[in-house]
């Protein structure tokens, strides 16, 4: 592992989740807090005003409780969060956006999962804990915060202590951060699209790119860059993830100059690669121009984008190598 400054150290000795510092009471308190935004639904930036606590949904089509549909050791996430022993990952069932080539549609658009209550997902996160993994990783969280802080002071006292991931596609409502502040240990977010028109076409968000910007900035202004410990795991700070797509249709390099300019140059991003048809694509012509697999030279000028806008933290895949992680000492 190559040396790291300073402020991108956290040693283990020194690491305490974040949730563990305001007390019960205080989770408590802010657990109450989110599930009165249920009662007329501002979770997300959809605002669609429906009473969740009475079971009624829209968009996300979730109710008074959250759907899970698996959960269990992620050994596929970035080396950071999978260590030896795996992320410990929870996948939510339903989703707050629309996207027509999203690999996990069955899950994010069909709702397979079970409805959980807030002490059945206190015990998921516990036994995860006792597999050994090495972080709580909730994956498409945003249409179920109130949930999960409900559930999080059961696993507190049932003896959570692991860093909380919130595995995100930044489609999150402030009111959502505000109550996430000093609670999440490390934000995970994908930046997806940059243009409106391309998010209101693949994700049938327009608002996404400018919500995006302004979650991310708050994300980071909460936990800062990526800090990991002596084992080279992530600790505390921002991971953001970014999807590259084929024909450029995402925005890569207008992203990755915001994140340099607007964020920082210290953000640990990493490059993804692994688009391909899922989804709607391939069944509905809308989506023709993005029905094939991404280009090598495609990826290799996202990564050039991004080193160019002075990004430097950098987890990126090249041929015939390993995955690399620039980090200067």
């Amino acid at each position: 592992m190559p040396t790291l400054p300073e402020r991108f150290f956290l040693p283990s000795a020194r690491f305490r989740a974040a949730y563990l510092e305001p007390g019960l009471a205080e989770l408590r308190r802010r657990a109450a807090e989110a599930l009165e935004l249920l009662r007329s639904c501002t979770v997300c930036p959809r605002d669609c005003g429906v009473n969740r606590l009475e079971d009624r949904y829209a968009v996300c089509k979730t109710g008074r409780h959250a759907r899970v549909s698996s959960f269990f050791p992620h050994l596929g996430e970035e080396d950071c969060l999978r260590g030896w022993r795996g992320s410990g990952t929870i996948f939510f069932a339903w989703c707050n956006l629309k996207c027509s080539f999203c690999q996990n549609f069955d899950i994010s658009q069909l709702g397979q999962g079970r409805v959980t209550s807030p002490g059945e997902l206190a015990r998921m996160m516990v036994f995860l804990q006792e597999q050994g993994c090495h972080n709580i990783n909730f994956v498409t969280p945003e249409h179920v915060v109130p949930q999960i802080l409900e559930a999080l002071p059961i696993a507190v006292e049932l003896g959570l202590h692991l860093p909380i991931v919130y595995n995100t596609s930044a489609y999150d409502s402030m009111h959502s951060l505000r109550l996430l502040d000093g609670i999440v240990d490390i934000y995970m977010p994908d930046f997806k699209f940059w243009d409106r028109e391309m998010s209101r076409l693949y994700l049938k968000a327009p608002d996404y790119p400018e919500v995006a910007r302004r979650v991310i900035a708050e994300m980071h202004r909460q936990v800062g860059p990526l800090k990991l410990d002596e084992r080279g795991l992530a600790k505390r700070g921002v991971l953001l993830r970014h999807l590259v797509m084929p024909g450029g249709v995402a925005g890569s390099e207008e992203i990755f100059r915001w994140i340099a300019r607007e964020v920082s140059v210290h953000t640990y991003v990493n490059i993804m690669d692994q688009y391909y048809p899922a989804g709607r694509v391939g069944v509905d012509r809308r989506y023709d121009t993005i029905n094939r697999r991404i280009l090598p030279d495609e990826y290799a000028a996202a990564v050039r984008a991004a080193r160019e806008a002075g990004l430097y933290r950098l987890d990126v895949r090249l041929p015939r190598h390993p995955r690399l992680v620039w980090i200067p000492a």
